[in-house]
C-alpha cells in the first residue's frame, strides 16, 4: 500500500507485545486513520472478516460507557484498560476506543449482529432511554429481505447499528 502512495504506519513485522505468533504493518488512509494487515500465525476460522478495529474518540470515557451500554445487545465486553485506551472483545473479533493527539475518527458506521429482532428492539430502546441519540428506530430495511436493525449515535455521532439478518 505505501508503493500506492499511503503513508506508512508501521513497517510489516512481529507484534510479540499482542501475541507471540502476531504479525502486522500498518498505513494510513487519507483521513488518517490506520489501516492494518494482520497475521496470527495460523489461519482463524472466518477470517475474511476484520479482525480487529480502533476508534479514535474526544473523551475515552464517554465513549466507553457508551459501548459498555452496547455490549449486551452487541455481543461484547470490556476486556481490558489502559491510560489511552480501552479495549471491547467479542466472539472472534475485538475493537478498541482510543484518545491521542489525532482528532477523533468521523462518518464511522459500524454493526454489531444481533440473534433476533427483540435484541435489535431492546438495545434501541435501553440506548435512547439511557440518553444517546436515536438515528434510526427498529425496523426492516430494503438492504436485502429479512434485514432488521437499528441505530443509535455514539458519544462522536458515529452510527452505530445492532442488526439481525432473519435469513
Amino acid at each position: 500500500m505505501t508503493g500506492a502512495g499511503h503513508p506508512d504506519d508501521g513497517k510489516p513485522g512481529p507484534r510479540p507485545v499482542y501475541s507471540p505468533d502476531y504479525y502486522g504493518g500498518f498505513v494510513l488512509d487519507p483521513d488518517g486513520n490506520s489501516a492494518e494487515a494482520v497475521h496470527h500465525g495460523r489461519a482463524r476460522e472466518g477470517d475474511n472478516r476484520i479482525d480487529h478495529l480502533w476508534i479514535r474518540v474526544a473523551d475515552l470515557e464517554a465513549s466507553k460507557r457508551f459501548y459498555e451500554t452496547v455490549g449486551p445487545f452487541g455481543g461484547f465486553v470490556l476486556a481490558g484498560e489502559w491510560p489511552e485506551r480501552r479495549h471491547f472483545r467479542g466472539e472472534n473479533r475485538s475493537f478498541s476506543v482510543i484518545r491521542d493527539d489525532r482528532p477523533p475518527t468521523e462518518n464511522l458506521h459500524i454493526a454489531f449482529p444481533a440473534a433476533d429482532n427483540a435484541t435489535v428492539d431492546e438495545f434501541h430502546r435501553a440506548l435512547v432511554a439511557a440518553g444517546y441519540r436515536d438515528n434510526g428506530a427498529p425496523g426492516e430495511r430494503g438492504y436485502h429481505p429479512g434485514y432488521y436493525g437499528a441505530f443509535v449515535l455514539d458519544p462522536d455521532a458515529n452510527n452505530v447499528e445492532v442488526v439481525c439478518h432473519n435469513r
